[in-house]
């Protein structure tokens, strides 16, 4: 257990911290899986800018690796332009 004031409060701002990436990573997963889900090609590409939005933020905020981002990014729009 922490004993200083200022690692008593740190652990009190992790913990909002983590309950707020975790929202934002759970949101973007979800997306993805609804997105893939999909079988109409219109509907997917209205929803494909969004998505990158969000992956491009968490990658941009490092609760997700660049590279982890490009991928789920290049894998989506393969999925999005095999739709009929």
């Amino acid at each position: 257990m922490a004993h200083h004031k200022s690692a008593k409060k740190r652990i009190r701002q992790d913990e909002r911290k983590r309950l707020h990436n975790r929202y934002y990573k759970k949101s973007a997963r979800t997306a993805i899986r609804k997105l893939r889900d999909l079988e109409d090609r219109s509907e997917a590409e209205k929803q494909l800018p969004q998505l990158f939005s969000m992956i491009d933020r968490l990658a941009k905020r490092n609760l997700w690796h660049q590279n982890k981002a490009n991928n789920l990014k290049s894998g989506l729009a393969e999925h999005v332009n095999r739709l009929g």
